[in-house]
């Protein structure tokens, strides 16, 4: 929009000149051409100035003094420049509507499959490209529907709008968006809107204006028949007395949708849940053919929806805390069956009343052993994952369940089954769309797969797959993009899964060793100290793979970060620190050198051997050792009190036994490159703890 604006005002001011230029007021004329030299000698430098070259190839002759062969020159001058302009624009929007128009047939593809989320991406980048392109629009819009995102798709129509006044499919989708949301006045409108831009559309508009009265009438209906329930005498009676009454075969579905909430409403506790039981209550569909079709009905209508919504805010009030309740509830054969159809129904009032059942549940063992048990789960990862897409409480809804469920270990066993096929494509997919959905949710749910990790299938299945690889780079490098508070959490999250993927060791690892290590590398300058750390950790993993990704690290100033984050302390930095040191050092001998040359005298190191952690310990010993090879390296040491420090160590108890053999190591390579250390080591009696260590020491 700036570069348009700046254009039309280029074009007001060229035009301007032009005019002035053919002015028959001599002054005007003369002022003119002033500005007209002046406008072409700053362009001639400021294209020198971008070439870089010294020599000025255009010499301006501001004392012309032919006024008149000016005057021309320079009018023709600036009509080619306006003509060039105009041409070079042509062009470049020609090559970005044929991108563009790629796009659009990229997303219109994943529409067709029902990949929503990757059309409304495409979709996204083809109006990034062109953004006067309507059809992208109204397709996004589209698209928005399927996802219920009904707010989002208005806002589309109405640009789509601006790009053309008179586009049909704008109002059409328009109308329906505002039917979803029981906007029936401004649906009306946009119907009407169709009709008075073509005549001959009078057919679709009466099939959308009846869709609207009979959407209008089912809601009028609904709540005057709920004003009889409420009213009438079902409002005073028991849970005995209602269960009765719902049992009459005779009633339309609003009557028993009043009479399943005022029910609802009447189990407040333990007491009554047991009386629900006891009565019959679970039996309300299988006795019920009207309220059994209205809830098993694959695609319902307003009532069935309502229906099926305060069946399961009944079903919540008797579950709530009864384990007897859940179970029965779970085996009922209707039930059992429809609870992964409701989760994909894709109607927001019933997958959030349906997260809110199942949540009691997931949230207890003995749920989650029902849940196992009485469920095929094979399906639940890819059916609750899909919710990061949505930008209300149904993600963090289906997250907790997602994370609650993650403690069963029969649960991680049915997630092996799908993994591959089918939950990461779709988390992949989620990671690339990190600017599109729920970026709270996609933290949480990549979390969550990092947990998953712990089971080694899952783990080895996930470090196998190059798209997941790609896709976790693609997030972190969108830091330039997003850099939101949340999009900070799902870089964070993604770090942790990327250091528990590298517990495996494979190809595809190895392939993209030096990517992951230089975006590592790149997130070390960020001001969030826990990305920082993660960023160190994956570097600790990540370089064993590749010598390449050690020299490209090491070549990056590596080891001079390393020591910085050092001398600032922190048990898990510091855990994450020596151990990448520990990696370079120990076959780069630039990484030696540049570690003696940034810790002078081995202050850092030899702070880290005082550790209490025997991992910080045993890799210190080891980064020490192999940077004693580096000349004046051990001389430096002559002061210190080295010599006892790695005495202790190597003569010591710790569990590690790599400590001991590390600090020997260290010590004798010490007193080989600097003999004067010797005398310490004698003083100490430190020949005899080096004998007593060498049953450590594997080579």
């Amino acid at each position: 929009e700036e570069d348009f604006q700046r254009f039309l005002r280029r074009v007001d001011d060229i035009t301007n000149l032009v005019h002035g230029l053919n002015s028959t007021d001599p002054t005007v004329k003369e002022k003119t051409i002033g500005e007209t030299e002046k406008r072409l000698h700053d362009q001639e430098t400021s294209k020198e100035e971008e070439n870089k070259t010294m020599v000025n190839r255009t010499v301006i002759n501001t004392q012309a003094s032919d006024m008149a062969n000016a005057e021309a020159v320079n009018a023709d001058a600036f009509l080619a420049i306006l003509e060039k302009d105009a041409k070079e624009r042509a062009k470049r929007r020609k090559r970005n509507e044929h991108i563009a128009n790629a796009l659009k047939e990229k997303g219109n593809d994943a529409f067709r499959k029902g990949h929503y989320v990757i059309a409304i991406q495409r979709y996204t980048e083809g109006l990034e490209k062109l953004k006067d392109k309507q059809e992208l629009y109204t397709n996004r819009a589209q698209a928005y529907l399927k996802m219920h995102e009904y707010e989002k798709a208005i806002g589309d129509c109405e640009w789509a709008l601006k790009c053309n006044e008179k586009c049909i499919k704008a109002y059409f989708l328009m109308g329906k968006a505002h039917l979803a949301l029981k906007h029936y006045s401004e649906s009306r409108q946009c119907y009407e809107k169709i009709l008075q831009i073509d005549l001959q559309k009078e057919s679709l508009f009466k099939d959308c204006m009846n869709e609207v009265n009979l959407e209008e009438k089912k809601k009028k209906d609904e709540e005057r028949a709920m004003k009889e329930v409420q009213s009438g005498k079902l409002a005073a009676l028991s849970i005995k007395e209602l269960l009765q009454k719902l049992d009459r075969p005779d009633q339309n579905i609003l009557y028993y949708t009043g009479g399943i909430r005022l029910l609802a409403g009447a189990v407040k506790d333990c007491t009554e849940q047991t009386l629900f039981r006891t009565n019959n209550g679970f039996s309300i569909l299988q006795d019920n053919e009207v309220v059994r079709r209205g809830f098993c009905a694959e695609r319902k209508n307003t009532a069935e929806v309502d229906l099926s919504v305060t069946l399961l805010f009944l079903w919540q009030a008797v579950c709530a805390g009864n384990e007897e309740n859940q179970r029965l509830l779970l085996t009922h054969p209707d039930v059992n069956a429809q609870l992964p159809k409701l989760l994909s129904c894709g109607i927001s009032e019933i997958q959030q009343e349906t997260l809110a059942l199942i949540s009691l549940y997931s949230e207890n063992e003995n749920g989650r052993r029902l849940l196992v048990r009485h469920q095929d789960l094979t399906k639940w990862l890819q059916i609750l994952m899909m919710f990061v897409n949505s930008t209300d409480a149904r993600a963090s809804s289906a997250m907790n369940i997602l994370s609650d469920l993650t403690k069963a270990e029969r649960f991680k066993t049915q997630c092996r089954v799908r993994l591959s096929t089918d939950v990461l494509p779709l988390f992949t997919q989620l990671l690339t769309s990190v600017k599109l959905v729920n970026q709270a949710a996609l933290a949480h749910c990549i979390g969550i797969m990092g947990n998953l990790c712990a089971d080694v299938v899952i783990r080895m299945q996930m470090a196998k797959c190059k798209e997941c690889w790609q896709a976790c780079l693609k997030l972190v490098d969108e830091r330039f993009d997003v850099g939101t508070p949340k999009y900070q959490d799902c870089l964070f999250a993604v770090l942790g899964l990327m250091m528990n993927l590298l517990l495996e060791s494979n190809v595809i690892i190895q392939d993209f060793a030096v990517e992951i290590s230089g975006s590592c590398m790149s997130l070390l300058r960020d001001k969030d100290g826990r990305i920082v750390t993660r960023a160190i950790g994956v570097l600790s993993r990540i370089l064993p793979a590749s010598s390449l990704a050690v020299e490209e690290v090491v070549k990056g100033g590596v080891v001079k970060k390393m020591i910085k984050f050092l001398k600032a302390g922190g048990e898990i930095t510091s855990n994450y620190g020596i151990k990448t040191l520990s990696i370079c050092t120990r076959s780069n001998r630039q990484a030696q050198e540049d570690l003696v040359k940034s810790d002078k005298g081995f202050h850092v190191l030899l702070k880290l051997l005082d550790s209490e952690d025997e991992m910080i310990v045993g890799n210190t010993a080891f980064c020490l050792g192999q940077c004693l090879v580096v000349p004046g390296a051990a001389t430096s040491l002559l002061n210190s009190n080295v010599v006892m420090v790695l005495l202790k160590h190597a003569g010591g108890d710790a569990t590690r036994t790599s400590v001991q053999e590390n600090a020997a190591i260290a010590l004798g390579k010490l007193c080989i490159a600097e003999p004067r250390h010797i005398f310490q080591l004698r003083k100490l009696n430190g020949l005899a703890i080096l004998n007593s260590s060498m049953k450590y020491v594997h080579s």
